[in-house]
């Protein structure tokens, strides 16, 4: 059947507009791709260019070297050693129980080591080094060497440990690093990224985790090619970090050697404070403990045995100790009394053996009393009861204030861990910390450093200073950084009369050289380097009337830690102060006889900087010297003062 012309045409043009319309959107359609692809591969090229290398290349942190710290002289304190350790890749070692087992018997390794690296590769992907064993010798790393080809994933490699060359010496001062634990990273706001580089070492005590920020270094990096799993395939570049700042400290390693043998086994502490400019010479708390097994993580058994020692090692007894000044205080309530205009030096106070206050009898530590005593025998001979009525004149509000203005009772910035404050309690501290009245008896049990009372060693030792310049003179530990000199302590005048300081003086001088001092005993004899000082006894239990009518049961009948604290402070010389020293002994009875002598010993070394002459002692003493300087140059560690140790 033939189609009518008429509609063949318009069936022509209904596919020729159809056809337009498709081939229109096709052409878009192609259009549209090219643009887009053009615009990817050309207008944005570089952008995935550095995508695809970002997804390539990775960025990993290098551990800095971290600063060094050193005695005021150049000795090391502190200090960075080569150290070997031996690493794993499970993933490259194929079998690894075999392949340690094959180590095991080329080098000894710590089960607990193992323990470690084990348990960290079940955690860690196989293709992360895991260390077996650290701080290994140079033979044993040869070993290993030796036997590379058979040892598959075993890697011998070098880096840096922290080690304390002289050992207990400075354990309190310097304190150590170790690992940072999930507890240091939840202290820090903001943890820098290099803090979760395993193993990787902060301070953790002492000046070591005060002065972290400075210690630590700025870390560097390095950019490493990896593949898609993530495994390192090379290094591409890599920009060392800045190491931590060198620190050097105002003590002398030396005295403080010398310092912490002569304390020996008691449980004690000294300081040695320079007069001049606030330097401590030596802060030494006994026992004490060597460091260095901490930088690894030390043994149950070793934490055990420091813990669970009476004497406390792990303790600054410094800086963290508080303790009734005892007599030592007597000096703070004279200067206040003597500021107020309140008493004469040449006035007496009748000392029966007590006095009575409120009703209550408080004595004197010579049951039969002192008889007639001024200012200067009160304190040679440290009469109670004349501090006593001396005390209830003054009021305690004002005792107080003048203990802090002599440095007792404020915390002093030093970088080291808790350092106390003390206490010197006021009328408002006790309604506000005891809800309590300020009673009369409270004052009389703090002339003479008892009640409420609380100094640390470092305090007295700065008390003396003050005394003994009528300078505000301040505690300096940190001599330069990175050989910067930083600020002195010298301090300002405390604005104290000078003839009521001169007073004092005269005062201590006679405890310690005139023959019924108190101090007499431990005096010194070279005429240009007499010390003036004062003895302090410090109860640590509550006699009763019984007991005291029954006569005091004397120390050494006494459990240890029932016995009275000894205290001792001084300063030398006399004319010209160098050196101020404080020394407590903890429950070491009387404080002439237990702390005196130290303190007088280790002013002597202070002020010869080494082992003092005989002619120094007094002519009965010098045969025990003798024998003890011997003591105690033979158990004082050997160390190593060669170029390795010094700065």
């Amino acid at each position: 059947m033939r189609r009518n012309p008429k509609e063949l045409d318009s069936t022509h043009r209904t596919l020729s507009r159809r056809a337009l319309l498709l081939g229109g959107l096709q052409l878009a359609f192609a259009g549209g791709l090219a643009m887009r692809m053009r615009y990817l591969q050309v207008d944005q090229a570089d952008q995935f260019l550095l995508l695809a290398e970002e997804n390539r290349i990775n960025i990993r942190l290098l551990p800095p070297a971290r600063g060094q710290i050193f005695d005021r002289n150049g000795i090391a304190l502190a200090q960075n050693s080569p150290s070997y350790r031996i690493t794993i890749v499970p993933e490259d070692a194929g079998d690894v129980d075999k392949v340690i087992a094959d180590l095991s018997r080329l080098i000894d390794i710590a089960p607990e080591d193992l323990e470690r690296a084990i348990a960290e590769m079940r955690r860690s992907p196989p293709f992360l080094p895991v260390t077996l064993a650290d701080q290994i010798d140079w033979q044993d790393i040869s070993k290993v060497a030796v036997n590379a080809p058979a040892l598959p994933g075993i890697t011998p490699e070098v880096g840096l440990a922290r080690i304390y060359p002289r050992q207990s010496d400075f354990a309190h001062v310097v304190g150590y690093v170790g690992p940072v634990s999930d507890y240091d990273l939840s202290q820090i706001d903001d943890p820098e990224p290099i803090l979760r580089i395993p193993r990787f070492q902060i301070g953790k005590v002492g000046f070591e985790a005060k002065q972290e920020a400075e210690l630590r270094g700025k870390a560097g990096a390095k950019r490493v090619e990896v593949n898609a799993t993530g495994r390192v395939m090379r290094e591409l570049d890599r920009r060392d970090g800045a190491a931590g700042a060198d620190m050097q400290l105002t003590v002398d390693a030396d005295l403080q050697g010398y310092v912490q043998a002569r304390l020996g086994n008691e449980s004690a502490s000294a300081v040695i404070i320079d007069c001049e400019n606030g330097d401590l010479r030596a802060i030494s708390s006994a026992p004490s403990f060597d460091p260095n097994l901490f930088v690894r993580g030390i043994s149950v058994a070793d934490y055990r045995e420091l813990t669970e020692n009476t004497y406390r090692p792990l303790a600054n007894k410094t800086v963290q100790g508080t303790y009734p000044p005892g007599s030592t205080f007597k000096m703070v309530v004279a200067l206040a009394a003597l500021e107020e205009g309140i008493i004469g030096t040449e006035e007496t106070v009748w000392c029966p053996g007590y006095l009575e206050v409120a009703g209550r009898k408080f004595h004197c530590w010579k049951r039969g009393g002192h008889g007639n005593v001024d200012l200067n025998t009160s304190l040679k001979q440290s009469c109670d009861v004349y501090y006593y009525d001396l005390a209830l004149k003054v009021g305690i509000d004002k005792i107080s204030a003048m203990a802090q203005r002599l440095g007792l009772g404020v915390r002093h910035n030093l970088p080291m861990s808790a350092v106390a404050s003390g206490l010197t309690p006021t009328k408002e501290w006790k309604a506000r910390n005891r809800g309590e009245d300020w009673l009369i008896g409270d004052t009389a049990n703090a002339s003479i450093g008892q009640g409420f009372m609380l100094a640390s060693p470092l305090q007295l030792a700065v008390m003396t200073a003050r005394l003994a310049t009528g300078r505000s003179v301040a505690p300096r530990l940190v001599k330069s950084i990175d050989s910067i000199e930083q600020p002195d302590g010298a301090g300002v005048p405390l604005g104290v009369n000078e003839n009521n300081l001169r007073t004092l003086r005269r005062g201590m001088f006679s405890v310690s050289n005139e023959r019924r001092g108190t101090g007499y005993g431990s005096r010194i004899i070279e005429e240009t380097m007499r010390m003036a000082g004062k003895s302090g006894t410090s109860q640590v239990r509550n006699i009763t009337a019984a007991e005291r009518a029954a006569g005091v049961i004397r120390n050494s009948d006494l459990p240890w830690e029932r016995r009275d604290h000894a205290l001792f402070v001084c300063f030398a010389p006399f004319e010209k102060p160098k050196y101020a020293v404080a020394v407590v002994v903890e429950h070491g009875g009387g404080g002439s006889k237990a702390a005196a002598p130290i303190a007088r010993d280790v002013m002597l070394q202070a002020l010869y900087g080494g082992t003092p002459p005989l002619e120094a002692y007094p002519k009965k003493d010098r045969s025990r010297i003798r024998s003890q300087q011997e003591r105690l140059e033979r158990e004082r560690p050997v160390r190593q003062l060669d170029g390795s140790d010094r700065a």
